[in-house]
Parts: structure tokens; C-alpha cells; sequence
């Protein structure tokens, strides 16, 4: 899919905004079967659920957390959720290597999905 140039909307810093996958497939299938066909954008309830309390302060501290990196000028790095304490750690650590569900804790949870 080769977009053309007027077509290429740009975010605040100059970069080219990606998305809208979801529509161009929409249109895509319904154009190769003929069937119709809609993008549906998630929301919070469809992702998982209302966000509780805790959820609405933990992306509170993390946001907060993430500002304070920027101007401490620690880049390259994120916030994260470590024992209750909001810590930063550098991306490569976070995304370094698969991180898989130890598998005790998989057959524990199998009881709800029967």
C-alpha cells in the first residue's frame, strides 16, 4: 500500500502518523468478497474491562513517573510496576527477552478456563 504524498498526515514533531490498518483492511476485504465489512476501534470495556481504582492511579503515578524521566532527561528508558514501587528501567531490559507465564501459575489458572 503505497500512500500518497497528500495523503500523509504528520504529528506535532514533523513524523509521519501511522495507523488506520484496521479501515484499510475493512475495505480491503469487503472489496475481495464483496461481503460488508467494518473496522471496530477497541475501548477500554472490549480490552478488558472498567479500569478499578487501582488501574486509574497506577497509569496516574506511571505518567507522572514517565514526566519526571523526561526531565531528568533519562531517556531510553520506561517506567514500570516493580513490588508496588514505580522504578524506570531501560527498554532493553524490558523488551530484551521473552517473557513467558512460569508454568505452574498456567496450570493453576486452567481451573478458569474449562
Amino acid at each position: 500500500m503505497t500512500k500518497r504524498k497528500e495523503d500523509i498526515k504528520l504529528d506535532d514533531f514533523g513524523r509521519e502518523r501511522l495507523g488506520g490498518i484496521g479501515n484499510y483492511l475493512a475495505d480491503e476485504i469487503e472489496r475481495r468478497t464483496g461481503f460488508e465489512c467494518r473496522a471496530t476501534v477497541l475501548g477500554h470495556v472490549q480490552r478488558g474491562g472498567m479500569p478499578s481504582a487501582f488501574d486509574r492511579v497506577l497509569g496516574t503515578r506511571l505518567g507522572i513517573y514517565s514526566v519526571e524521566m523526561v526531565n531528568e532527561k533519562k531517556f531510553g528508558r520506561m517506567a514500570a510496576l516493580q513490588a508496588n514501587e514505580i522504578v524506570d528501567i531501560p527498554f532493553t531490559e524490558a523488551i530484551g527477552k521473552l517473557k513467558t507465564v512460569d508454568k505452574e501459575l498456567y496450570e493453576v489458572a486452567q481451573v478458569f478456563f474449562k
